[in-house]
């Protein structure tokens, strides 16, 4: 047989569409800026596809969507993101064995996220509510309520060198068994439609987002510690987002929290995802970070390179997110005791406003990028 059957039409014009999106970005200042551009567009399309593509409803099954080959959202560095597609009244059973990482949570959410709304969080919660076997096995049973769309497994690493990934199943226990449906033109077709409408929705969506949190806050300001849109109950997180000369730093001071296992700052683009935090250093958790005696970790956020620890580095982005969160917290935060505070400088003046400043050199900064680079490898799915 011969012959196109054009199935993959809607998804060549849906590519075409979100180039535009992308190469017309009101935030573009720079050529870096575009290219970048359109690097996470090959990301978009390799998550519409995956999504479209990886899933049955029928034979459930947990995709990472999201990772350095694929940032959305102002991604976290330190997690590995699984989402399953549910359907309502279903009975899933989800299997796994813990692994190390600081926090496993899991979360059910209605709707997705839209240019115009976020999605809503039906149920959330830690590992701390499962049953963990002394071998690390877990399992539980989820029918999913009304309008339950999918849930969300993070897995979020506060020491890279040393934590480990546990593993994870879902099944939906009245398909096991049964074959999978036989291809049809149709079947292929809505796949197509859907990676098409994903592809282009997600660009606009992660466009508008920033607007309705980040840069609603005045420029070189972070909030007070507060509940994540649409997280976990024992999360807080602290955005905001930058702007900083070439010869400005900016340094972020907060106090390590040793109520929770996680704690971490990342800075973003203003593609609103994360920036290259493989061989560059543009996050830190507090077991990467240096803490001061004082008991207070201070961030240097610049392009230039202060000579310490923990410098983010902007990597060719005079603006951009910032976001710092806890996570499997055990108590709550208050802006005085465990907030942020921000002060905008020369870089040149970084040193005499550093309490307790200590130098690093060229070769150990380049060991720790050498020890991200194998850390990133070890947890990495594609």
């Amino acid at each position: 047989m011969t012959g196109s059957l054009g199935l993959t039409k809607p998804l060549q014009d849906a590519i075409a569409e979100a180039e535009e999106l992308i190469a017309n970005a009101p935030f573009i200042r720079t050529e870096q800026d575009r290219l970048e551009g359109y690097d996470y567009l090959a990301g978009r399309i390799r998550m519409a596809m995956q999504m479209a593509f990886d899933y049955d409803l029928d034979r459930p099954l947990f995709i990472n969507p999201t990772h350095q080959f694929s940032r959305q959202g102002l991604d976290n560095p330190d997690a590995v993101y699984f989402n399953a597609y549910l359907r309502e009244g279903v009975e899933y059973v989800v299997r796994g064995c813990r692994g190390t990482s600081a926090d496993l949570s899991f979360q059910v959410m209605a709707g997705t996220y839209s240019a115009d709304s976020a999605a809503t969080s039906l149920m959330a919660f830690d590992d701390r509510e499962l049953d963990i076997a002394p071998d690390g096995t877990f399992e539980f049973t989820y029918v999913a309520e009304p309008g339950a769309k999918t849930m969300i497994v993070r897995e979020v690493f506060n020491d890279w060198d040393t934590e480990l990934r546990g593993t994870l199943t879902i099944e939906r226990p009245d398909t096991m068994g049964r074959p999978a449906k036989p291809l049809t033109a149709d079947l292929l077709r809505k796949k197509y439609e859907v990676a098409a409408r994903s592809l282009v929705g997600s660009i606009q969506t992660w466009f508008a987002f920033p607007q309705f949190f980040q840069y609603k806050e005045p420029v070189n300001t972070l909030t007070a510690p507060q509940s994540t849109p649409g997280g976990l109950a024992s999360q807080r997180s602290s955005i905001g987002h930058y702007e900083l000369a070439e010869d400005e730093a900016m340094i972020v001071s907060v106090p390590v929290c040793t109520d929770c296992s996680y704690q971490a700052i990342q800075i973003g683009s203003d593609w609103y995802a994360s920036t290259d935090y493989e061989t560059h250093q543009t996050s830190l958790t507090k077991a990467q970070a240096v803490t001061d005696p004082d008991g207070v970790m201070r961030f240097v956020i610049s392009e230039g390179n202060p000579g310490i620890a923990n410098w983010l580095e902007t990597t060719g982005h005079r603006t951009g997110s910032m976001m710092l969160r806890w996570q499997r917290l055990e108590r709550d935060l208050t802006q005085d005791a465990d907030g942020p505070t921000i002060q905008v400088v020369k870089l040149a003046d970084v040193p005499d406003l550093l309490p307790h400043f200590t130098p690093i050199t060229t070769e150990e900064y380049a060991e720790r990028i050498a020890a991200r680079q194998r850390s990133v490898a070890r947890r990495m799915i594609s």
